[in-house]
């Protein structure tokens, strides 16, 4: 009898409100696949069809080619990938300071970038769209980068710093015991073994840079210089909207996002237990 009650205890509290989260996270992208393979006749039809009866690309064809998403993909792939390497130098670099040395202000140093996520990005469209555009950066991905590298360096200084914690500096000084100098020691010694670190900080700015949609939005008025989200947002039409090809759409900026964290995954985890650790 008691081992009924736990199994029904296991099965309300844990089982039962895990599975419900799952069908709401899980279920909506399960559609958008399921409409992406749909022909546009399909999509709209009574009674609704839960699998493509007869599976189609063409969707994904018209957003690849005919829309322009293999631009807004390139687009999206630029600011990526130059946000990413420019955002690791500057907070593996600023994680280490931070880290290692104590200097005057350092506790008010932390404080305040700490304090910068709590600013609502909407606050800084204004600004930022008079800036560049005085700059004449405005549809640049220059733009893009700038921004989204002073977004995202606090949060990933903070993740940085907890990790390079975790590295005892005794390692660092039997390098330099054996020769290194102090720049040998962090290439060969310290960085090798904040990989998961910096993974976890690629993966989390890769993937808001790469779904990041107002600042994108405000900061690019032509579309051969729209990315992924906005790219998305302009295929609403006032009065049509290709469900199919918007579908499409979806899958395909959602694909490198998973593919990243499933190629990742092992690497997060180890990274953000180091930063949470420091």
């Amino acid at each position: 009898m008691l081992t009924n009650k736990k199994l029904m205890d296991k099965f309300l509290f844990l089982y039962l409100p895990l599975t419900m989260m799952l069908s709401f996270t899980v279920f909506p992208i399960y559609w958008t696949i399921n409409t992406a393979f749909k022909a546009e006749g399909d999509i709209m039809k009574r009674p609704l069809e839960y699998l493509p009866l007869a599976p189609t690309v063409e969707n994904f064809v018209t957003a690849w080619t005919n829309i322009g998403f293999a631009t807004y993909f390139k687009n999206s792939l630029i600011v990526g990938i130059s946000t990413v390497i420019v955002v690791i130098v500057l907070s593996t670099l600023s994680g280490y300071a931070l880290s290692r040395y104590n200097f005057k202000g350092k506790k008010s140093f932390l404080l305040m970038l700490l304090c910068t996520q709590f600013i609502p990005r909407a606050m800084m469209i204004i600004p930022l769209f008079i800036i560049f555009k005085n700059l004449g950066l405005i549809s640049n991905p220059l733009s893009l980068i700038i921004t989204y590298t002073a977004i995202e360096i606090p949060f990933t200084t903070i993740l940085m710093t907890g990790f390079i914690s975790n590295v005892p500096k005794e390692l660092e000084e039997a390098a330099q015991i054996d020769g290194c100098s102090k720049l040998q020691s962090i290439r060969y010694v310290v960085l090798p073994l904040l990989l998961p670190g910096i993974v976890a900080t690629a993966v989390f700015t890769f993937i808001y840079t790469w779904n990041e949609f107002l600042i994108a939005l405000m900061l690019t008025n032509q579309q051969s210089m729209f990315t992924l989200p906005v790219g998305l947002s302009s295929m609403l039409g006032e009065f049509n909207v290709n469900y199919g090809a918007l579908a499409a759409g979806s899958v395909i900026a959602l694909i490198p996002a998973v593919l990243l964290f499933a190629y990742a995954q092992k690497h997060l985890v180890n990274g953000m237990g180091g930063a949470v650790k420091g």
